[in-house]
């Protein structure tokens, strides 16, 4: 191949990778694009003043996953009609939670190499009051019914539950003085009553039961359990196995969380349950299909979680006693929270 030749053959590989690179350019436009508009036969979007004291009734708050402008902000529907309208924020979380008019919003910063990630505290009209850096992917966020205790939990490796290369960091902040515990894992552990030390601990999956006490799970030695914790003590203490994910009823009483089923699939391993604190009872609930969510109760009776969708994820109700069925709440929706 001659000098002339060699340079032919250059010049045309050089133009073919452009116009592949083009087309490349040109699709993920494309498709960025499609994200940008309203989908079809989706729920409508618009833009509105969102609070967290409403004063028309109850409403239900989610992160709203319909393509669109408005995608993944957080938005508002009245909690009687979860198909209606939404009114979105303009405020853009990944994983939320709001209680007493405070709110948690879990968000990234997209660098030009690599993401990273903040817990950000938001007042009743989410502006935000304060921020910590967060060291990981968010994947749960819970606020105490006061609304003054915020918790989150990131995966600082891995980026599932399911199996058990992964590594979770947990952390508690009070709403009022901003003092911070950023590592659940510093707790004294008290095990089958005794103290138990271990260095593959992980914490994840607050729920509050007030200010102090707290409920979450502990991984340790290829097994969950249900832990209370206490920030006055900085204690946590086992108190039932294969728990995961807690969320602790509004009177106080029962426990909604996964729980790892014999014969399950591996990547989908969880059935969602309901604990009796008082007596350790399970009751499964009529939902059968695998539950990777921290569950959130609508009332005393119902339980809220989201379910893989056409659009992310969708919103599911069912009855916490085991009875009924489930049915679907809402489409392309996630991270729920009530006010009002």
């Amino acid at each position: 191949m001659n000098r002339t030749t060699r340079l032919t053959v250059l010049l045309l590989a050089v133009a073919l990778l452009g116009t592949v690179g083009t087309a490349a350019v040109l699709r993920a436009a494309d498709r960025s694009a499609v994200r940008d508009r309203q989908q079809a036969g989706g729920p409508p979007v618009r833009a509105g003043a969102v609070t967290l004291r409403p004063s028309g009734g109850r409403q239900l708050l989610v992160r709203n996953l319909a393509w669109g402008p408005h995608r993944d902000e957080l938005a508002t529907v009245p909690a009687g009609r979860p198909d209606g309208p939404r009114t979105a924020s303009g405020v853009r979380c990944l994983r939320f939670h709001a209680a007493a008019g405070t709110g948690i919003c879990l968000q990234a910063e997209r660098g030009a190499l690599t993401d990273s990630y903040r817990a950000v505290v938001l007042d009743a009209h989410l502006r935000e009051r304060h921020r910590f850096p967060a060291p990981g992917i968010p994947t749960r966020a819970r606020v105490s019914p006061s609304g003054h205790t915020v918790a989150w939990t990131v995966f600082v490796s891995g980026d599932s539950y399911a199996g058990t290369a992964f590594s979770t960091r947990t952390a508690l902040a009070d709403t009022r003085t901003w003092a911070l515990d950023d590592n659940l894992e510093e707790y004294a552990v008290i095990k089958d009553g005794h103290p138990y030390h271990a260095s593959d601990i992980n914490i994840w999956g607050v729920t509050f039961a007030d200010d102090t006490r707290f409920y979450a799970t502990l991984a340790t030695a290829g097994h969950t359990y249900l832990v209370r914790g206490d920030r006055t003590t900085r204690t946590l203490t086992t108190l039932h196995p294969n728990v995961e994910c807690p969320s602790l009823s509004p009177d106080g009483t029962r426990i909604a969380y996964k729980k790892r089923v014999l014969g399950a699939s591996p990547d989908a391993p969880w059935r969602l349950y309901v604990l009796d604190l008082a007596t350790l009872r399970e009751t499964a609930t009529a939902e059968r299909r695998n539950i990777d969510d921290q569950a959130l109760w609508s009332d005393d009776h119902t339980l809220d979680y989201a379910l893989p969708g056409d659009y992310g994820s969708d919103l599911w109700t069912v009855p916490a006693d085991g009875t009924g069925t489930a049915r679907r709440l809402m489409t392309s929706a996630l991270a729920p929270a009530y006010a009002g």
